[in-house]
């Protein structure tokens, strides 16, 4: 996630690139065309391109909206699924019997939902391998989780089945296991959510027209302005072009918000969060610390 803070004029400038150059030439090059050459062809009328504009513009921020509402779902989602790890962790400490032969059951099953957040996160971003669950769970299960196709599902199937454990052990009655069980329902249907996001992305067209569009535009935007701007027409064609050329960039990249982008959801920082909460709540005595942005970005 980009920071606040990072929205300067000459980043926003690098952000979009040779496109942004390149207009610029065109508009250079159009510009001495009309100054110097005959230009029968340069007659293109200004109210066509203020129809095109103004239509491309509504097509641009109808993409742009459904885009930002699969970003601020995917966020709405992870903090649900923060809410719901600390919640977990809270009755687990609380309504499991505090006896020495179930302390270990105890955390471990919050250090599981360490585990089953950082595989998570690897799952969307589909990273093969998530070193940080090897620190949560023994060696042995840390190697057949990651045999599964979903492995953060797999680690909360087994955190459902000690759960169970516990209860025929008699370390918490049917009516708590139930009660700790429906967070572990909450945290699946979060991630179903998640996946949903993940895997159904927008339509193809979604991407291709609105930059396709853009370009034609801003490459006949000079010629409609040329003649009733001259001179002025590289600057004004320029910032027209960066504009529209900006919304078009931030759509795309608001499609997918675990892409593992600078402009995704800061997954790896909400995971080192609820570490750090967990890791607290069962009193390590040298917690994980908060990530740091790097270059203006927030992981």
């Amino acid at each position: 996630m980009v920071l606040p803070q990072s929205a300067r004029l000459h980043r926003m400038l690098g952000y979009i690139g040779w496109p942004l150059a390149l207009l610029f030439l065109w508009d250079l090059a159009v510009t001495l065309a009309y100054v110097y050459l005959p230009h029968p062809w340069l007659n293109l009328p200004v109210l066509p391109m203020s129809l095109l504009g103004s239509a491309l513009a509504l097509f641009l921020g109808f993409r742009n909206n459904n885009a930002y509402n699969r970003w601020w779902e995917a966020r709405t989602l992870w903090g649900a699924m923060v809410n719901a790890s600390r919640s977990f962790a809270r009755e687990v400490y609380s309504l499991i019997d505090d006896r020495p032969e179930s302390r270990h059951l105890r955390r471990t099953l919050v250090t599981r939902q360490i585990a089953y957040v950082h595989a998570l996160r690897c799952h969307l971003r589909s990273q093969k391998s998530c070193e940080e669950i090897d620190e949560f769970l023994p060696e042995d299960e840390a190697e057949k989780v990651r045999g599964f196709n979903n492995t953060p599902n797999a680690i909360l199937n087994g955190s459902a089945a000690m759960l169970a454990e516990a209860e025929s052990k008699g370390w918490i009655d049917s009516y708590r296991r139930i009660q700790i069980e429906s967070l572990l329902v909450d945290m699946s249907n979060a991630q179903g959510g998640m996946e949903r996001i993940k895997n159904t992305p927008l339509p193809r067209e979604y991407a291709y027209y609105p930059t396709l569009f853009v370009h034609a535009f801003c490459i006949l935007l000079p010629i409609g302005l040329v003649d009733t701007l001259t001179i002025y027409t590289p600057l004004a064609s320029t910032v027209v072009g960066f504009m529209l050329l900006a919304m078009d960039r931030i759509g795309a990249d608001l499609q997918d918000p675990f892409a593992n982008r600078a402009h995704d959801v800061p997954l790896s920082s909400i995971c080192r969060t609820i570490q750090i909460d967990l890791e607290q709540l069962i009193g390590k005595p040298k917690p994980a610390t908060p990530l740091k942005p790097v270059g203006n970005v927030l992981w």
